[in-house]
């Protein structure tokens, strides 16, 4: 039986071009980058090519990317580094109710040290407000942390426009840009964000490898204390084959990523118009239009999420209730919740989010199965 894989927003495969590039650096090319002979700079060579591809997608010079170990340790370091650094200057931090949870944890982590964080509201859209971001200023605001695209929903946010605001006010600005890096085209440097968090394995590279644009001239404290490795500011060995690989997988981006979510976007809006015509009393979570293209979230009124996850995975098809680093929750999503949606419609949620590889007969298939796994699931749920 042939898998259908639904889950690109929990995870990737790794490209095959990405995999060619690694693999040296598994074997004979195994030098330390630190060291001073040739084997050590053989593989430093490899490391500041990773960042210069990493820089060139971005937009940002080379200088301005620091590797860390994936999306959650680049939240981290963006908030605990900036907040050590410059919190003799004020306290107060802005995020949203929405935010992975690399974010909320670090924020309730800074909150246990004398942080005050505001947690800004969205709508049943699961769009924010810039009139209340606007109001959430004050003397002491450090930081603004939003995300440029939500992991669960793909709501984009008005990042450029925040931005602008948080600058005006003297205030820095990180963005978790993990879901955004190859679904939209940006560049950094006009955005003008701060910070930009992203991780390899949602954009074809291995796990274990993410990164932080930095911008030239913010000052953020390491929060990996070690040796002097990325210039002081994240201290232990570079995960080399893995960061070699990342830089593959960006430069792979920067040549293929519009025509790649061209057709993305064709197969989830088939896909969406489809499940919402077939199957009475579903509809999409979050706004319709600004999104990035390869994610839907679908309430399935009158049957629970994980049931129609597992049902959906006995036949072949992989999707998923939201953050995969919450998988395993039985409570409903807390996005989802932050939108609005009652306990009942949150738990009757399930995430599809597309990717290079799937097809339209891989589409057509999901959509003829859907409508009999709800069916079958209302049959006997006490929600119908």
């Amino acid at each position: 039986m042939e898998r259908i894989y639904l889950d690109h927003n929990a995870t990737t495969p790794i490209d095959e071009s990405v995999l060619e590039a690694m693999l040296p650096y598994l074997k004979d090319r195994f030098g330390n980058p630190s060291s001073i002979h040739s084997e050590g700079q053989v593989v430093k060579e490899a490391l500041n090519r990773a960042r210069e591809q990493v820089a060139e997608y971005l937009g940002a010079e080379s200088s301005e990317i620091v590797f860390t170990s994936c999306g959650t340790e680049s939240d981290n370091m963006s908030l605990i580094g900036i907040y050590d650094y410059v919190r003799g200057k004020g306290n107060h931090i802005i995020t949203t109710q929405v935010e992975h949870s690399a974010i909320m944890q670090s924020c309730k982590y800074l909150e246990s040290r004398g942080a005050e964080v505001t947690y800004l509201p969205v709508n049943r859209d699961g769009e924010l407000d810039l009139e209340e971001y606007k109001k959430s200023f004050r003397e002491g605001t450090l930081l603004v942390s939003v995300m440029m695209a939500n992991n669960e929903t793909g709501v984009i946010f008005p990042i450029e426009e925040m931005v602008t605001i948080a600058h005006e006010k003297g205030v820095l600005f990180h963005t978790d840009g993990v879901q955004a890096v190859g679904k939209l085209a940006f560049n950094v440097k006009e955005l003008d964000v701060d910070l930009l968090s992203l991780s390899g394995h949602k954009i074809y590279a291995p796990k274990g490898v993410g990164a932080v644009y930095i911008k030239k001239g913010v000052p953020c404290m390491s929060v990996v204390k070690g040796g002097t490795q990325e210039k002081g500011r994240r201290g232990g060995t570079e995960n080399l084959a893995s960061i070699v690989g990342l830089g593959q997988a960006m430069e792979r981006l920067f040549h293929h990523q519009e025509e790649e979510n061209k057709k993305i976007k064709k197969l989830r809006d088939f896909f969406e118009e489809n499940i919402v015509a077939k199957v009475q009393g579903s509809y999409v979570n979050g706004v319709r239009e600004k999104r990035v293209p390869n994610t839907s979230n679908i309430c399935f009124k009158g049957v629970e999420g994980e049931g129609v996850i597992l049902s959906l995975d006995l036949k072949g098809i992989s999707a998923s209730s939201g953050s995969a680093c919450s998988s395993g929750a039985i409570e409903p999503s807390r996005i989802l919740l932050s939108m609005g949606r009652s306990k009942e419609e949150a738990g009757a949620s399930v995430r599809f989010s597309f990717g290079k590889s799937n097809t339209q007969e891989q589409v057509r298939k999901t959509v003829e199965i859907i409508p009999h796994v709800v069916e079958k699931l209302r049959a006997y749920s006490p929600f119908a």
